[in-house]
Parts: C-alpha cells; sequence; structure tokens
C-alpha cells in the first residue's frame, strides 16, 4: 500500500468520527467564508456610495456611530459649495423608511438644483423640481421591487409621495432607494437644518485628497471620506464586522483544534500497536511524524471544501430576505478563500501537534507490548 493510500484508510477506519470533526470543522469555515463575503459586499457597496455621483468623496461628521447619525449642517454644507477647490457638491440626508415589508428602504433626501447637476440616467419621467414638496424619483432595483412607475402615488414616513421619475444612479444604495426633495425629508426625520453628509468633486486639475485634506483643516468637525477604509471614521460598523471576522476566525480555530485533536489522539491511540510495528520494520520517527500531519491535514482541507460550499450557500440565501438584497450584493474577494484555506491548515497543525509527538515518542517494544 502507497503512503497515501494509508493515510487515506487510517482516516476512514472510524468513518463516524471522522465525518463528525470534519463537520464541526465545515460550520466554522462556513461562518468565516459567509461572514467575509456579507462583509466584503457591505464593504463594496459603501464603496460605490462614498463615490456617488462622480463625486471623489464624501464629508461627513466626524466620529459618527453610524453614517445615519452624522449631522452636517446647512451653514457647512454652504461652506463647501462655495470653496474655490471644489467644482461641484451635492448634499444629501439619509432617512430610513419601512416601504412594502422592506424596513431598511433608503430614502435620500437632495436639494433639486444639486440633484439636476448629477449625472443620473433618467429611465423615465424627470427629476425633482426646485420648490416641490411631495416628488419622489425612484432608483431603478426599487421601482422594480415595488412594482412603481411614474405617475403612482408611494407613502414614505407618513408622506404621500407622487412618482415623477425612475433613474439610475450605478450605485446600489441610491438605485434600491428613493430621491426626494430635502426639506420634506428633514421635516420627516426631525433633522432641520441638517444633512448627513456631502458628496463633493473637486475643481479640475486639483487632487482631491489634498481638497479633502483641506477642508478637514479648515471645518475640523468634519471628515473627508475618499476610500472604504476611511469609512470606519463615520460608521464604527465597519469595525464591529472586522473585529467579528476576527473573533469568528479564532473561534473556529480553537474549536476546529480541540475536534481534530481529539480525533487525532483517538486515532493514534488505537494504532499503538501498528505504530510500534513500523517502527519495528524501520520507519522512521520523521515519516510517523509526517503520517500523522498529513492526516491531520487532509482532514481539514475536506473540511474547509466543505465549510466554503457551504458559506457561499449561506451567503447567498441571506440575500433571499428582501431587505437585505435590495441594498447589498455579496463579494468574493481572494482574501476570504485564502482566510478559510489559513483556517483550516492552522487547525490541522495546531490539531495535530501533541497527537504526532506523542506517535514519534512511542518506542517500538513500548507500542508492541500495547494491548
Amino acid at each position: 500500500m502507497s503512503f497515501a493510500g494509508l493515510i487515506l484508510k487510517n482516516l476512514f477506519r472510524q468513518r463516524v468520527r471522522t465525518t463528525l470533526t470534519v463537520l464541526g470543522i465545515a460550520i466554522g469555515i462556513t461562518t468565516v467564508v459567509a461572514l467575509g463575503v456579507i462583509t466584503a459586499g457591505f464593504k463594496a457597496a459603501s464603496g460605490e456610495f462614498v463615490q456617488a455621483g462622480g463625486a471623489d468623496f464624501m464629508v461627513a461628521q466626524k466620529g459618527a456611530s453610524d453614517l445615519t447619525f452624522s449631522a452636517v449642517s446647512e451653514d457647512d454644507r454652504e461652506a463647501i459649495a462655495a470653496r474655490p477647490d471644489v467644482e461641484r457638491s451635492s448634499g444629501f440626508l439619509l432617512d430610513v423608511a419601512d416601504v412594502g415589508g422592506n424596513p431598511y428602504f433608503f430614502v435620500f433626501g437632495y436639494d433639486a438644483a444639486e440633484l439636476a447637476r448629477e449625472p443620473l440616467e433618467v429611465v423615465g419621467g424627470r427629476l425633482l423640481e426646485p420648490g416641490a414638496t411631495d416628488e419622489v424619483v425612484l432608483g431603478t432595483e426599487a421601482a422594480a421591487e415595488l412594482g412603481k412607475g411614474v405617475g403612482d402615488a408611494l407613502e414614505l414616513d407618513g408622506t404621500r409621495y407622487e412618482v415623477v421619475g425612475v433613474a439610475r444612479s450605478g450605485d446600489g444604495w441610491r438605485d434600491a432607494g428613493a430621491l426626494a426633495p430635502l426639506a420634506t425629508v428633514q421635516a420627516n426625520a426631525s433633522k432641520l437644518n441638517v444633512v448627513t453628509g456631502v458628496h463633493v468633486t473637486a475643481a479640475e486639475g486639483l487632487d482631491p485628497r489634498e481638497v479633502a485634506a483641506a477642508i478637514e483643516a479648515d471645518l475640523p468637525e468634519l471628515t473627508a471620506i475618499v476610500e472604504v477604509a476611511d469609512y470606519a471614521e463615520v460608521d464604527q460598523g465597519f469595525k464591529i464586522m472586522d473585529a467579528a471576522e476576527l473573533a469568528i476566525s479564532l473561534l473556529a480555530v480553537g474549536i476546529g483544534a480541540i475536534g481534530v485533536m481529539n480525533t487525532m489522539i483517538m486515532s493514534v491511540f488505537e494504532r499503538t500497536r501498528e505504530i510500534g510495528v513500523l517502527r519495528a520494520v524501520g520507519w522512521r520517527g520523521s515519516r510517523i511524524l509526517r503520517m500523522v500531519l498529513l492526516e491531520s491535514l487532509f482532514l481539514c482541507l475536506i473540511a474547509a471544501a466543505l465549510g466554503v460550499a457551504l458559506g457561499l450557500l449561506a451567503s447567498r440565501a441571506v440575500l433571499l430576505v428582501p431587505a437585505v438584497s435590495t441594498f447589498l450584493t455579496p463579494g468574493y474577494p481572494p482574501e476570504v478563500f485564502v482566510r478559510a484555506l489559513a483556517v483550516g491548515v492552522f487547525v490541522a497543525l495546531v490539531g495535530a501537534v501533541y497527537p504526532a509527538f506523542r506517535a514519534v515518542r512511542l518506542s517500538p517494544m513500548e507500542a508492541l507490548r500495547h494491548e
């Protein structure tokens, strides 16, 4: 029998124990993959919104626990718009409404004049008229989800609107939400004279990062979000998600390592005489060590493959919830799968260290006398 064949035979001697160990490790890896995919998708959607409407960056309140809690005063918004290093700015107020069974329907309040300067693709009707208070423009995905079109009525936060247009913005959040008059959204949200943030386009020829730094210097209560990594400055949820990913990965390693260690210790104990025979016929300790480590590694690689498959299925299952699917598209960056593989390999090594050295330390005579 070949060395690889012996490893496979050893693994499947106790099929039930091996299967349960694989499932235990796979469940941990499933959680790691599913959370990683969902987090990557959320970060991608947030990154799209940072540069919504072709903006170079977004300005919001520094230290806000969540973007919806950010408050930029009208004075600061006007000061940003008047800057010579700013070509275009669009202040928006983000509110969340319960519409059609979706409790997380995004409503964006905009000044009609600022909205008109954004490069939106109007696929039906028109944009907001200046001075209007009961008009709304639906994103393309929201219109399809709600079954609404131009001329239909839509109630948001107790206010009845007329759908005057359907537009595609190119970012998931606004395409899945609605654009409404700023004054109306401010009144409904009880946030008068403030906006959530301002999308800024730097003047031609200027470095957006330098413009962002200048705005932060002049308005120290605000922060500029130039890329997704900066988003944590106005949304602590990003830090929480990263911490959760790390915690779950460590938990998966810990639980998986205990399971692998238990399986491999039992396997080594049950094969004590066999290991003694192998040592007696000339197997070196290094080969015994390699055999146990490879058994553990193969076990964990099976679990990793199963965990990745289940994780992908779980992340797709989340999209069956309409409230989630409207603003979240799962992301599949390579680092998610590299992390899953790393967890599997690390679990294999940690879980097999003690059983492997126990097997190596057995003398042939001691092993052969074992009953």
